[in-house]
C-alpha cells in the first residue's frame, strides 16, 4: 500500500486514478511514498525519510525545494500543459482588456447609478474616456513558446494579429500555425511589439527580463501581459514607464504592493489556472505520474530528474537515482551480474548531475544486492519493484 498525503484539496478527478486496495490518500498521511501539492509552501517541510515523490498539480515549482529534493533522491514532478488552456483564455482577456479600458470604464459605471433616467445620456457623453484601440492588425510579441505561449500565439493569429514568437529552447519539429513568425532577438522584436505577453520560467537569466533597459527600446503605445511570474518584469521600472508614459498597460496574474492600485495596472489575483477544468486536468495528471512511478519506475514530467521510461521484461525491477559520474553504470551493472542475475533490461538518462536507471531482471534480487548498491558512492537511492 503506497501512501499519498495531500497539502491541498486536489479534485476528485485525479483522486480517483488512485486504486484504494493500493493507494491510501489524504491530509492526515503519515510516512507517505509520495506528496499531492497545489501551491502550499514546502521550503520549510521536513521532508520525510519515506518520501519518493512530490506531484505539483500545475507549472510552477518554485513553492518546492526542487534542488534539495534531487539531492535526497525525491522525483518532483509537475504538470505541463495541463493547464494551459485555461492560461491562454485569461491572457487574450488580458489582451483585451489593456486594449479597451473596459476595467476602468466598469469602475466609472458604478459612480453614475444614483443618475436615475439621466444615467444613458451621462453614458454616451462619458464613454469617450474609455476609447481605446482595436488588436486586429497590431503586432503581438510572444516571448515563449511553450504550451502556453503556442496556445496563446495560435489564438492571437485567429483574432487577425501578426504573432511573433520567442523562443531560443524551441524544440526541433515543433510545428507552430500558419501565421506565427519567431525572431530569437529581443532587440528587434522589442521596438516592434504593440502588445507583449511572457510565458518563460522564472530563472536568473529571465528575472526582470522586463525593466528599463528593455522598456527603453519599446513603444511608448506598448501593453504588455505577464501571466507567468511576477519577477519577470521590475515593478519600479514599470509604475515609472506609465507614469512617464513609456507605457500604455500591464496586465499581470502576479501582482505586488506596488503595482495594486497604480493607473494603467491591471492587476489580476493569479487566476489564470482557476477553472475546475484546469484543476481537475492537473490533478489526473499529476496522480498519473505518481501512480507510473510509483508502480513502474517510470519517470515523465520531473523537473529535478531525467525522462525514463521502459516496458518491463523481467521478473524483477531495480531502479537507482545516482550521480552523473564515470563509471557508475558499469558498477551498478557488475554488482548485481557477479551474483549470478541476469539483467534482462537496462535504461539510464542524466539530467546535469543527477542520473537515473531503471533496471529488468530475469530472478529475484536478494536484499544483499540492494545493500551493495546503496553502498556504490554516489547512489542516492535505490527501489526494487
Amino acid at each position: 500500500m503506497y501512501n499519498i498525503k495531500l497539502l491541498n484539496k486536489i479534485s476528485d478527478v485525479g483522486l480517483s486514478k488512485f486504486d484504494t486496495t493500493k493507494f491510501n490518500y489524504g491530509d492526515d498521511v503519515e510516512n507517505p511514498d509520495a506528496i499531492m501539492v497545489r501551491s502550499a509552501s514546502m521550503h520549510d517541510m521536513d521532508m520525510p525519510q519515506s518520501l519518493l515523490a512530490i506531484a505539483r498539480a500545475g507549472a510552477g515549482t518554485n513553492n518546492i525545494p526542487v534542488a534539495d529534493c534531487a539531492e535526497k533522491g525525491i522525483v518532483v514532478f509537475n504538470t505541463p500543459g495541463a493547464n494551459a488552456n485555461a492560461v491562454k483564455e485569461l491572457v487574450i482577456l488580458g489582451l483585451l482588456l489593456s486594449s479597451r479600458k473596459v476595467t476602468k470604464a466598469i469602475d466609472w459605471c458604478k459612480t453614475i447609478k444614483d443618475q436615475g433616467d439621466n444615467v444613458g445620456k451621462t453614458v454616451e457623453k462619458g464613454k469617450s474616456a474609455f476609447a481605446g484601440p482595436e488588436i486586429k492588425g497590431k503586432t503581438l510579441a510572444v516571448i515563449g513558446l511553450g504550451a502556453i505561449g503556442r496556445l496563446v500565439a495560435e489564438a492571437a493569429v485567429d483574432l487577425g494579429m501578426t504573432v511573433i514568437g520567442y523562443d531560443p529552447y524551441l524544440p526541433e519539429g515543433v510545428t507552430l500555425k500558419h501565421g506565427i513568425t519567431v525572431n530569437n532577438n529581443l532587440e528587434e522584436i522589442f521596438p516592434v511589439a504593440d502588445y507583449i505577453t511572457v510565458h518563460v520560467p522564472l530563472t536568473d537569466a529571465t528575472r526582470y527580463m522586463i525593466n528599463r533597459d528593455t522598456i527603453a527600446t519599446m513603444k511608448d503605445t506598448v501593453r504588455i501581459m505577464n501571466f507567468a511570474r511576477g519577477d519577470l518584469a521590475d515593478s519600479s521600472a514599470v509604475i515609472e514607464a506609465l507614469d512617464e508614459g513609456k507605457m500604455a498597460c500591464y496586465v499581470t496574474d502576479f501582482p505586488d504592493a506596488q503595482l495594486i492600485g497604480v493607473d494603467g495596472v491591471i492587476a489580476i489575483p493569479h487566476l489564470g489556472a482557476s477553472t475546475p477544468e484546469s484543476e481537475e486536468n492537473c490533478a489526473a495528471m499529476g496522480a498519473q505520474e505518481l501512480i507510473d512511478f510509483l508502480e513502474k519506475g517510470v519517470i515523465r514530467n520531473s523537473v529535478n530528474m531525467p525522462s525514463v521510461s521502459m516496458a518491463r521484461t523481467g521478473v524483477a525491477r531495480i531502479t537507482v537515482i545516482h550521480k552523473n559520474q564515470p563509471n557508475m553504470i558499469a558498477t551498478i551493472t557488475d554488482t548485481i551480474s557477479r551474483d549470478g542475475i541476469n539483467i534482462a533490461g537496462f535504461e539510464d538518462k542524466n539530467r546535469g548531475e543527477i542520473a537515473y536507471s531503471i533496471i529488468d531482471c530475469d530472478s529475484v534480487v536478494p536484499t544483499n544486492v540492494i545493500s551493495d548498491i546503496e553502498a556504490i558512492d554516489g547512489v542516492v537511492k535505490v527501489r526494487v519493484l
